[in-house]
């Protein structure tokens, strides 16, 4: 894995939404928005899957994901390449479950992203 780079971690932070980028296990690709996209750790980012049924179906069948936080206004931002695990129980999940119950939204599964390669710009 690879550290996030604090220029990094400020982009995620700070733009909004990030697109995430799936495939089926026969290639075909997805493009979704992510609003809730946050850094876990030094090596982790993760999002709450609020309707996103087929980048959920894509990342079961191949886990390989890549994401980009672009503030085109600036061009600045950032590009992250990994590997997503879903989860829908557990601590993380309950989390972030909690936390979008107060706006009234459902979290179906918690996305966990293992940071492989990450590049600003």
């Amino acid at each position: 894995m690879t550290k996030l780079t604090d220029e990094a971690k400020k982009a995620i932070k700070e733009i909004r939404p990030s697109l995430l980028a799936t495939a089926s296990k026969t290639g075909k690709p997805n493009v979704s928005a992510k609003g809730s996209l946050r850094v876990l750790d030094d090596e982790h980012v993760v999002f709450a899957d609020i309707a996103s049924p087929r980048t959920v179906a894509n990342i079961r069948e191949n886990p390989q994901v890549a994401l980009i936080c672009l503030d085109a206004a600036a061009r600045k931002g950032c590009r992250i390449w990994g590997k997503g695990s879903i989860f829908n129980s557990g601590e993380l999940f309950d989390q972030l479950a909690a936390e979008y119950a107060e706006k009234n939204m459902e979290v179906k599964n918690v996305v966990k992203v293992a940071v492989e390669e990450v590049e600003t710009f």
